[in-house]
């Protein structure tokens, strides 16, 4: 008996049914069955499934002789079904990787529950992957399992059958099957969640819902649309044979109404001509099911509203006003931002005949991000040791709430900001300013630079198309000659730099200023990040920091965290922080596993952490100041390699251990091997080659350098006498960490060392 049967019914789907299949066959937990219904398809659909069965026994194959619709196709294939748990699966769908190791760890942790649900992310044709936007209903904190009166709220989440895993015997026992007809997910799914006397939800994405240019059920313009009336009809009247469950009647009617609501609103459904009569079932419908219940939201009652009384008419005029404010706001946007940018290049122009102010400095940071990088600790060093200098900082509104309180807040694309362009002496930021900028005479532009390359930058990237993504190499140019100081963390940097970044700058190789913190943070300090980052005493935190993938359309997640954090143990935390050009986080926090993208400091990140894991980002030269330990996840190092270029072999000379893969990482942290001799052996001497002036005082050479015009600098205190800030389990560090035991695989790291 396998421990999942996957249910995957087939019809007209030959494009997409090899990429569904590989993705439950190449799962890393392979103990299921997988059952594809040929429902009767006209394409190869038939062909495809015959070919997997014949190279690979786990596949079992079922044609039917006419199409008999997705519902009752799935009906066939649990009759086949022999596994302890069910999954259901759309045929041009995807499981993630990892998915099923993922659900088989948290079903052992719950107690085998009747129903487990996950989560899901819409895939785009584009490439572009948007997770659940109703995800944090399927937070794991609180107690499991758990009955459906104790999590209503997950009555609000899609209601299919594919985002569930259903153990057999209860789906046998309680006699659920799948209606005929459109939406027939309906009276599966509310049924199975109310009858359930066990629920667990696991908060990770295990499906990816393929979001079709043409071609899905939904988007079609069809009749059948009708069904959805003959599938609540069937829901009632299962709640009206089960007094029990009445209680559910007033949340079911609410989804209803909304559910009818986005029938008739979405224009690829119904036949044209059609709305009418839909609408007047929906009254119908309302007036029979109608039950009072909660306080509704405002878009709620318009809902309500439409579907009581039939307004057809008064929808259509509503819709039309709408497109027309909508159309107007198109129509009006362009003229009054060509207005506003002429008005701003003529303040901007008036601005730059006025005198320049010798007392005012301006910054920024990741093109309007909050107060952070080389220009936050440059920005504190000029307040700290030049107060006669004012400081702004360019920052967009959403980042205000993590400013400081020293430096005034400056909104890009304002007439303020153009105004400290033009008449600030000193322009600081890690990237390159507005290219409308004009930089002039008696002006100082410092470029801080944001991390030691690893990747190629600059004109290196005229020969890696993927990575340059139609990049201006003659604006970049341009703004390199508008520079005055570059900074330089070491020789390696300073020598690329001044390769493909041309220009007439002097090199500051001072250090990075970003990391004299972790030279003057004390113990305390340390102590004060765990805590405001909720770090359990006595826990390992390692920071999980990736960088960009230039050969990706959409930057998926790289690693399982929730499986890692539960095959390590409970004295394991996992702080995950997303490149700052993801747009979207890693993960969501839960348990152990805790989301820190949208935090302000990754210096503060670094230092409340005892461990940092890396791919490729240029956070492991920085982090190798604490001389803590490193490991690096080189899972695509080649693709990474011929996509980006690097400057060196990461492989051959890493700051740590080495992981090809997420066991493997696991077995490096499991077997205490993250922190071993050799591990700190590689750390030392990839602190000898890139942490050669990052001894705490970077930023105080700068601005003695640059603002107070001094020779004679504080020299650089040698590596070898540097004493950072120790970790939190520094003190521990001979004390062995309980892990949870790990299974025998593949030649794992310690295997090769």
């Amino acid at each position: 008996m396998p421990r999942f049967s996957v249910i995957v019914p087939a019809y007209q789907v030959q494009a997409y049914l090899h990429e569904c299949l590989e993705s439950v066959l190449s799962q890393s937990c392979p103990d299921l069955e997988l059952i594809v219904v040929d429902d009767c398809s006209p394409d190869a659909c038939g062909a495809i499934i015959d070919e997997f069965a014949a190279r690979d026994a786990r596949v079992r194959p079922v044609h039917l002789p006419e199409n008999v619709g997705l519902g009752r196709a799935r009906n066939v294939g649990v009759a086949h079904a022999s596994g302890d748990y069910l999954l259901f699966l759309d045929s041009d769908d995807t499981l993630t990787p990892d998915a099923l190791r993922s659900i088989t760890d948290r079903l052992k942790e719950t107690g085998d529950p009747d129903v487990l649900v996950f989560d899901y992310a819409r895939t785009h044709w584009t490439g572009e992957a948007v997770r659940n936007q109703a995800a944090l209903h399927l937070t794991e904190q609180g107690p499991a399992p758990f009955r459906l009166e104790d999590r209503p709220e997950l009555l609000r989440l899609l209601m299919v059958a594919w985002n569930k895993a259903y153990r057999r015997d209860f789906v046998e026992r309680k006699g659920f099957a799948f209606p005929p007809g459109y939406y027939e997910d309906t009276p599966w799914t509310y049924p199975v969640l109310m009858t359930a006397e066990s629920i667990a939800t696991l908060d990770r994405v295990c499906v990816h819902y393929r979001q079709r240019r043409q071609g899905s059920i939904l988007r079609t313009t069809s009749e059948r649309h009708f069904d959805v009336f003959e599938q609540y009809d069937r829901l009632f009247a299962y709640l009206d044979e089960r007094p029990e469950l009445a209680r559910w009647r007033p949340a079911l009617f609410r989804r209803m109404v909304h559910h009818l609501a986005i029938v008739y609103s979405r224009r690829d459904r119904l036949p044209r001509g059609s709305h009418a009569d839909f609408l007047r079932r929906a009254r119908a419908h309302y007036r029979r099911y109608r039950t009072p219940g909660a306080r509704l939201s405002l878009r709620a009652r318009v809902h309500h509203l439409l579907i009581r009384f039939g307004l057809h008419r008064t929808y259509r005029m509503l819709r039309l006003a709408s497109a027309l404010h909508r159309g107007a706001v198109r129509s009006a946007g362009p003229l009054l931002r060509a207005l506003r940018s002429a008005a701003l290049g003529v303040h901007y122009r008036l601005q730059r005949c006025l005198p320049l102010r010798a007392d005012r400095a301006v910054f920024a940071a990741y093109d309007g991000r909050g107060h952070s990088c080389n220009p936050g600790a440059l920005e504190s060093a000029f307040r700290d040791l030049a107060p006669h200098i004012r400081t702004a900082w360019i920052a967009r509104p959403e980042h205000h709430h993590a400013m400081p309180p020293g430096p005034r807040r400056v909104v890009p694309g304002t007439a303020a900001y153009w105004t400290a362009l033009a008449r600030s002496r000193y322009l600081v930021s890690n990237t390159d300013f507005d290219h409308r900028l004009a930089k002039r005479r008696g002006q100082v532009l410092i470029q801080t630079g944001h991390g030691t390359p690893l990747g190629h930058i600059g004109l290196d990237l005229q020969e890696r198309p993927a990575a340059a993504r139609g990049r201006d190499f003659a604006r970049l140019l341009k703004g390199v000659d508008q520079w005055d100081y570059v900074l330089s963390a070491n020789r390696h940097t300073t020598l690329t730099h001044e390769r493909v970044h041309p220009g007439r700058y002097t090199t500051l190789e001072y250090g990075y200023p970003r990391n004299d913190v972790f030279r003057t943070a004390t113990a305390a300090d340390v102590s004060r990040l765990r805590a405001s980052l909720g770090i359990p005493e006595g826990t390992v935190a390692i920071l999980y920091a990736p960088t960009h993938r230039d050969y990706r359309r959409s930057q998926r997640r790289c690693l399982d965290l929730q499986r890692i954090v539960r095959r390590l143990g409970p004295r394991f935390v996992v702080l995950a922080r997303a490149h700052h050009s993801y747009g979207a986080p890693l993960t969501s926090t839960c348990g152990r596993v805790v989301d820190v993208s949208d935090h302000p400091s990754v210096e503060s990140l670094c230092l409340a952490s005892d461990a940092l894991v890396t791919d490729y980002s240029s956070v492991m030269f920085d982090y190798a100041n604490l001389d803590r330990p490193i490991v690096v996840l080189a899972d695509d190092w080649e693709a990474y390699e011929a996509s980006r270029g690097t400057y060196f072999d990461l492989l051959a000379f890493p700051p740590g251990a080495v992981a090809r893969g997420e066991d493997e990482l696991i077995d490096i942290f499991a077997t205490g091997h993250w922190r071993g001799s050799r591990s700190t052996q590689l750390r030392a001497a990839f602190r000898e080659r890139f942490c050669t002036y990052d001894d705490g005082r970077a930023a105080e050479r700068v601005v003695r350098r640059v603002v107070l015009g001094e020779s004679e600098l504080p020299p650089v205190l040698p590596l070898g006498e540097r004493r950072p800030v120790p970790s939190a389990v520094a003190s521990s560090a001979r004390e062995p960490l309980t892990t949870v035991p790990q299974p025998a695989g593949p030649a794992s790291f310690t295997d090769r060392l």
